[in-house]
């Protein structure tokens, strides 16, 4: 026989500005491209659970898993945070998000300059940016802009 144990409470919390430096630098990137790509849609912002860290919408709910902050630099975050970024995006807002304008296509995280059939497993060195897959036969693939620098990509 089990022992009926009360669930713990889910009672997320928004991080204390200055906790998790990293991860909210990293997002601070990510949101210049939100406010660029969905000026009407607030910042997103970080929240604490059970000692994760998780990417959320404004109203404090996300989608993905929970973050750490790393040991090293800010650019050590900026992938896992704008990859969850993606992902609240997505499950939240039902957006694909951030959308290329020259192929109305969503965008895909990547290091700079990789070729199409690039694979997580080929590993992560350089800058990250934004990559479009282009056209239906995936001719046209591209950089679309560095990630936090998306206000910079000229309309079609």
């Amino acid at each position: 026989m089990t022992e009926d144990r009360p669930m713990e409470p889910f009672d997320p919390q928004r991080a204390e500005p200055g906790r998790y430096p990293r991860l909210e630098a990293a997002l601070a990137t990510v949101n210049r491209d939100l406010a660029a790509t969905l000026p009407d849609q607030p910042p997103l912002v970080l929240m604490v659970w059970e000692e994760q860290v998780y990417v959320a919408v404004s109203d404090g709910t996300w989608h993905h898993n929970g973050l750490q902050e790393p040991d090293d630099d800010a650019l050590d975050a900026l992938g896992p945070v704008a990859d969850a970024a993606q992902e609240t995006v997505a499950d939240r807002l039902w957006l694909a998000w951030p959308m290329c304008p020259f192929h109305k296509l969503g965008t895909h995280l990547r290091p700079e300059g990789t070729a199409p059939d690039w694979d997580w497993d080929d590993g992560w060195s350089g800058r990250l940016v934004w990559w479009c897959r282009g056209g239906t036969a995936g001719g046209d693939c591209h950089d679309l802009a560095p990630v936090g620098e998306l206000a910079g990509v000229t309309q079609p």
